[in-house]
């Protein structure tokens, strides 16, 4: 199995469950691997033959500034499902940080696994 990634994708987007959060927009930083047989891509060298992580990345932007969220947990859930169907990822691990959400941790959030791994 091959990974394509995008690391420390930062996005602003209304997050978390208090009166003042839900007014203002704070950043969330998203960690995507990606399962993907890259042997075609590499062999033909065209991008139609690739999992394009710059698509993807402009998907998950424009769905997570579009939209609000209370728990980083169902945002997770939602872009997971997101990736897997409209890129036809059969296994991803994502991680979901928000920075500065407790006092004294660099952040603070979720990493899940959703699909099977192929070998």
């Amino acid at each position: 199995m091959d990974i394509v990634y995008i690391r420390d994708l930062k996005i602003q987007t209304v997050i978390g469950i208090f009166d003042w959060e839900r007014s203002i927009k704070q950043t969330v930083s998203i960690d995507l691997e990606m399962a993907s047989d890259i042997r075609k891509a590499a062999a033909t060298d065209h991008i139609d033959d690739a999992l394009d992580y710059k698509a993807i990345a402009k998907r998950v932007i424009t769905y997570v500034e579009g939209n609000k969220f209370q728990l980083v947990e169902t945002l997770a859930e939602k872009l997971a499902e997101l990736i897997r169907q409209e890129f036809s990822v059969p296994w991803l691990r994502l991680r979901l940080s928000k920075p500065g959400a407790v006092r004294g941790s660099q952040d603070v959030g979720v990493i899940i696994e959703r699909g099977e791994k192929p070998e």
